[in-house]
């Protein structure tokens, strides 16, 4: 008899909808946090410039240790009954996101004028940590769900394309939004600085509250719409079966978390997936900090350029289906990486960008930046296939070496700035310019060499 093959499951356009919608509070923390956080602590509240960059990497270390572990808890913990384990880890994340992010953005309620900075970062890293620990557990659970919902690489892809549709809504919201409260500040206050400052702090109070609103009605709508019973699935395709034969169980080995640790494809993934983040993070990070410091721009332009930034990438987006289907996922991973190398050669040698020619360079950045994120997520739900019982941990694993990888380019890069006080002096100009290009540039480069490796032994088990 031959061996039981489970049927394709697939998803109806409102459920890959509740699906992605998922992720969407998330998206909306993760852009303020990386495109904000910096300018948030070091111009408006004022901390050095590795003091900031320290906050980013205690969050960033947060979130690394916190997704290996809560991977490895999560594919072992049945969860809330008969709402599913990994939607009981999206919830408890969801929460802890919802009760602490606000006051990352707020200044420290019990500080005065003369309260030294390290007791001001000692109030904020309690929130940090707590906001990471929620956001990486929302992450996990939900990334773990795509290899659940659906068995068919296409659909995989195409489940991350829409989860990245969302992000890409997310980030367009907040900076919608932000440019909306930037102009309205300027209407009640003319006379207001085009630079950062303290008077900037009632902004990106509301900013935050903002975010939470929105992105909590789009939790409610995940958790009401996306189904994860298994068991559902299960009584499913047994009545495909005639009841008179036995069900023959399925012929393919089971992959715990230790045996991935032996797998060459992991380690693949793993690395393409770091270089995607930390292209993918950094510029979204140090793009405020270059739009003000290098190029000098108003401050509304920190809203204005990642808005293109990500509707370029919303738009290259949609067209990542037809176009996976056509040359694969890895070359489509390639052919992602030749506008941030177009991007990062045009800013190292037009001294004179300006706010006009900027938008240009915003699109390759954010055209090239959709594609390697939509393709290294699709390339670690391929590695995993149907082992989904492992899944959580895969997912943890790819997701610590990126926040650590990028807490640690933070607070090199911050380390490194010609000067560590307020003011930005002239060195800090083009500093800030070389950044974004080794950022784009430099690991668009590592990572082509690497994908080679892919070329050569193609993501799939070799040692089961």
């Amino acid at each position: 008899m031959e061996p039981f093959v489970p049927a394709e499951r697939s998803l109806s356009f409102g459920r890959r909808v509740c699906y992605a919608s998922g992720h969407f509070l998330n998206d909306l923390c993760a852009s303020m946090w990386f495109t904000y956080l910096l300018v948030f602590l070091h111009s408006v509240l004022g901390f050095h410039s590795t003091s900031a960059g320290l906050m980013l990497l205690i969050g960033q270390i947060a979130d690394g240790v916190s997704t290996p572990m809560i991977g490895y808890a999560s594919d072992r913990t049945p969860g809330i009954r008969r709402y599913g384990k990994r939607k009981s880890w999206h919830l408890l994340g969801t929460l802890c996101v919802l009760v602490s992010f606000p006051f990352i953005f707020m200044p420290c309620l019990p500080c005065t004028d003369t309260t030294s900075e390290w007791v001001r970062i000692a109030y904020f890293t309690p929130f940090i940590v707590i906001f990471q620990f929620g956001w990486a557990a929302t992450q996990i659970s939900h990334l773990s769900l795509i290899p659940e919902l659906v068995n068919n690489e296409t659909a995989k892809v195409e489940l991350t394309a829409y989860r990245y549709a969302f992000t890409v809504g997310a980030n367009i919201t907040v900076y919608a939004v932000a440019w909306l409260l930037f102009h309205f500040q300027y209407q009640q206050n003319p006379s207001i600085t085009d630079n950062l400052g303290v008077v900037d702090i009632p902004l990106f109070r509301m900013l935050g509250l903002i975010v939470l609103v929105i992105g909590a009605v789009f939790s409610v709508l995940f958790h009401v719409g996306t189904k994860e019973e298994r068991a559902l699935v299960s009584d499913m395709e047994s009545r495909l079966i005639p009841q008179a034969q036995p069900q023959e169980p399925i012929s393919r080995p089971v992959i715990q978390w230790k045996h991935w640790l032996k797998e060459p494809s992991f380690y693949q993934v793993a690395f393409l997936y770091m270089c995607t983040r930390l292209i993918v993070n950094l510029s979204q990070t140090y793009i405020s900090v270059y739009l003000t410091e290098s190029l000098t721009l108003p401050k509304n332009f920190i809203a204005i350029i990642p808005l293109v930034l990500y509707v370029s990438g919303f738009v290259c987006s949609l067209f990542m289906k037809p176009v996976n289907k056509l040359v694969g996922i890895t070359n489509t991973y390639l052919a992602g990486l030749v506008p941030l190398f177009v991007f990062a050669t045009w800013i190292l040698f037009d001294n004179d960008i300006g706010s006009k020619t900027i938008y240009g360079a915003a699109v390759l950045l954010g055209a090239g930046s959709a594609t390697i994120l939509v393709m290294s997520l699709s390339m670690t739900a391929m590695l995993i296939g149907d082992q989904t019982q492992s899944g959580a941990f895969v997912y943890g694993a790819m997701s610590f070496t990126d926040k650590l990888a990028n807490g640690v380019g933070v607070l090199i890069i911050q380390t490194i700035r010609p000067c560590n006080t307020e003011a930005c002096c002239p060195d800090c100009i083009w500093f800030y310019r070389d950044a974004m290009v080794i950022i784009t540039g430099g690991v668009s480069v590592v990572a082509a060499l690497f994908l080679v490796t892919i070329f050569i032994w193609p993501i799939k088990i070799r040692s089961i």
